[in-house]
Formats: C-alpha cells, sequence, structure tokens
C-alpha cells in the first residue's frame, strides 16, 4: 500500500496523455516572447490561453517600475504583514484600488485564491449562511469549505432559484451571503447581476461579486459586470485578482462596509502567508494606471474576443453562451479535447484543455483567452489553425470555412458599457 494509491485513476490518466504525447499538464516554454508568443523547442508559438487579457505584461513602464522597486526594496518581504509590517507599496495599491473603485476600504492579498479564500472563510461564521452559484471558481468553494457556515448551492445564473432558497432561510438566524462572479472563467458568460441585486435587497443578503475575469474587461472605467450593469452600490464585497488584466500576481477585496479593516486580524490567508514583494507591488500599480489611461486596450480586447468567438462559430464549434475574452469549445469528450488541444500545438497554437470537475456540467473544454496584444492577424491565423486541425479530426466541416471570415467580419461586438 502506498500514500499515493488514492490517486492511481489520475496517474493512469496521466500515463496515458503522455503515451500519446498529449499531456497539455506538462508543457514547458523555453522561451516567451511576448504577450502572445512563446517557444517550444524551436518551434514559435502563438499563445491563446494566458488569461493576459490587456497584455501588459511586457509594457515597458511596468518592468522598469517593478526593477526600480526590487532594487530598492529587495526581492521580498519575508513575511506577513501582520508580522512584518506593512511596505509603503502596500498601503500605496491600496489606496489606488480605493480611488479605483470609489470605495472605503480595500485589502490586497498574495493571491486571488486567497482573496477568495480568506474572505468567504472570514465573513460566514458557523451561524450563517453562504449561497454560492453552482459554477463558482474553486476558489470560492475552498473557501466556503474553509469556513463553518451552512453552504447552499443556487442554479447557475438563476436570479429565481436564488430567490427561493433566501426566502426558505428567511426566518432562519444568521447572515446570508451570496457568491456570483462577473465573467465565469470556463464558458465566459456573464451573471445577470441586476437581477441577483434585486433578490439580494429583498431578502437583506450581503453580496460577493468575483471580478477576477471582468476586471479591466467590462465597464465604462474597466471596473467589471457591477459597473457595466450599473449596481455597484449593491455589491458589498468586490473581490479580484491581479493575474489577469494586470499582467502580475495577487488579489484584492473591496467594500464600504464599517469595520472592514478587522479583516486584517481575523482573517486567516492575509495573516499567516507572506505579503507580496515590492516589485510585484509596484508593477501592479502600474498597471493599474495603464488600465485607466488606456481604454483603448480594452476596445482592442473585446473586438479581438468578438472576433475569434465569430470565426469559431462560422467553423461550427459550439461554444459559451456569449464573447468575452474566455472562447470555449465544447468538446464531446476528454479524448477529443486532448487530441485537438496537441493537433493545435503541433501546429502551433496553444490553448487550454479543461475538465471535470472544474467546468461546469462534467464538460470537457477546449478553453482560448483572448488578449488585446493579439493582432487581427494573430486571431485570424488561430481561427485557420482550428479549422485545419478541427478538419483532419472531422469536427469541422467542409461548408464551413466559407462562413468562418464572414461571421468575424459582421458579429455584432460584445458590450463594454452599461446597457
Amino acid at each position: 500500500m502506498s500514500l499515493f494509491d488514492k490517486f492511481e485513476p489520475l496517474n493512469a490518466q496521466y500515463v496515458r496523455l503522455e503515451a500519446i504525447d498529449a499531456n497539455p499538464f506538462a508543457i514547458t516554454f523555453d522561451h516567451v516572447l511576448s504577450p502572445t508568443e512563446a517557444m517550444i523547442g524551436d518551434s514559435r508559438i502563438l499563445l491563446l490561453g494566458t488569461n493576459n487579457y490587456l497584455g501588459l505584461t511586457y509594457d515597458t513602464e511596468i518592468v522598469t517600475k517593478a526593477v526600480q522597486a526590487t532594487r530598492a526594496f529587495g526581492t521580498g518581504t519575508t513575511g506577513s504583514r501582520i508580522a512584518n509590517g506593512s511596505y509603503d507599496g502596500h498601503k500605496k495599491l491600496e489606496r489606488a484600488l480605493k480611488d479605483f473603485y470609489g470605495r472605503k476600504h480595500a485589502m490586497v492579498f498574495s493571491t486571488g485564491y486567497q482573496a477568495n479564500l480568506g474572505i468567504i472563510s472570514t465573513l460566514a461564521g458557523k451561524n450563517d449562511h453562504l449561497l454560492l452559484d453552482a459554477d463558482s471558481h474553486a476558489s470560492i468553494y475552498d473557501g466556503s469549505r474553509l469556513g463553518h457556515a451552512q453552504v447552499t448551492r443556487f442554479r447557475h445564473n438563476d436570479p429565481n432559484d436564488l430567490h427561493k432558497r433566501l426566502r426558505r432561510l428567511a426566518d432562519v438566524p444568521g447572515d446570508k451571503i451570496v457568491v456570483v462572479e462577473g465573467i465565469y472563467s470556463m464558458l465566459g458568460d456573464t451573471a445577470p447581476l441586476r437581477e441577483f441585486a434585486e433578490v439580494k435587497r429583498e431578502w437583506g443578503a450581503y453580496l460577493i461579486v468575483d471580478e477576477a475575469h471582468s476586471l479591466g474587461v467590462l465597464g465604462e472605467t474597466g471596473r467589471g459586470l457591477a459597473e457595466m450593469q450599473n449596481v455597484e452600490p449593491d455589491v458589498d464585497f468586490v473581490v479580484g485578482t491581479f493575474s489577469k488584466s494586470l499582467g502580475s500576481v495577487g488579489g484584492f477585496c473591496v467594500s464600504n462596509l464599517d469595520d472592514f479593516d478587522i479583516l486584517r486580524v481575523a482573517c486567516r490567508p492575509y495573516m499567516f502567508t507572506a505579503s507580496l514583494p515590492p516589485g510585484v507591488i509596484a508593477a501592479t500599480m502600474e498597471a493599474l494606471h495603464q488600465l485607466r489611461a488606456r481604454p483603448e486596450l480594452r476596445l482592442r480586447l473585446i473586438e479581438n474576443a468578438r472576433r475569434l468567438y465569430a470565426g469559431l462559430t462560422g467553423l461550427g464549434f459550439c461554444l459559451g453562451p456569449e464573447p468575452s475574452p474566455v472562447v470555449s469549445a465544447i468538446m464531446p469528450n476528454p479524448e477529443t479535447a486532448f487530441a485537438l488541444w496537441s493537433d493545435l500545438l503541433k501546429a502551433g497554437l496553444y490553448t487550454n484543455v479543461s475538465l471535470p470537475p472544474a467546468t461546469p456540467n462534467g464538460l470537457a473544454l477546449l478553453r482560448s483567452s483572448v488578449s488585446a496584444a493579439h493582432t487581427p492577424q494573430q486571431i485570424d491565423h488561430a481561427i485557420a489553425l482550428f479549422e485545419q486541425t478541427g478538419r483532419a479530426l472531422g469536427m469541422v466541416p467542409a461548408s464551413a470555412a466559407t462562413h468562418a471570415s464572414h461571421h468575424a467580419a459582421a458579429s455584432p461586438s460584445l458590450s463594454v458599457t452599461s446597457a
């Protein structure tokens, strides 16, 4: 008997993937050339699976600020802010986030995962009730497990189901905390946030919105879905990450609720984790500035997302319900997903394979994520590679090729402002 015997089914799957040279979990980029290209061995690869939404990872000013901060303050803080104190950059970043969101309070975490883990597990006590969208990210579910609240799942993007579940809890003691996302990371769909806000108000619940994939993407100034749907006053806590649109690492929470700062001495994932290094803080600060100063990045991102979504739809792929920077093709089974992923990589295109339990409804997905740094020519090249490899696997009908480019040109643009 081995301690690792429980993982044998998972290990067997990995072995099968390695045997057919189709293991997406063993990829190493030998050199990253830009936000959109990398080298694997001697092959130049177009990157379409990085979440680098605004393409800021190689921005000259951001890199310069990170280097300057590292030289001035060192490579790390070597401890938590509770134990080792805050650096000036931590405070400046929190002030910048408060200003950006127009909120009274902000709290920075070392990862986006920890932001959800910490906020959810700390806010929801043992006598409280968490109501989670069924398609919530793993970090949201893990936060609910770390805490001691009763957890109720409601049907994905279904305000009526949330209403029913809150009604059943109306006379039950304890706070009710609803958690939804702005853009869902697997299928790229958005939440009906206006309707959720109405339900939340009716039953006196609190609302947390994870804007990890919608920060820098949605809303007139890029604050996310709550801004786009004009419901920011109804959102009690916005949680997000720096690792998508801002191109670094870390997470945050902002709020207007009084006494918010007590979380700094109550939230274990905040208290017992080393704080972000000075270079990361400086890079994030500059990236946030770029997000605010360069709205054209967001508009270019949306146009690229629309172009890819329309092109793949024209080829006959079944995609998520709406165009967004997350463009996922629904595969008939995991084997097909791995085969298409492998053939695309060999042709020079990197995407993601996403499988249960990370995906909704047990779906196997080939997931792409678009960047503002992609050129229209790169998007069209990616569509052409999907056509080429998809046809070889019998997934793209011969008639689809003539329609794909037309769809890319004619599809309506994804809205970036409120209706």
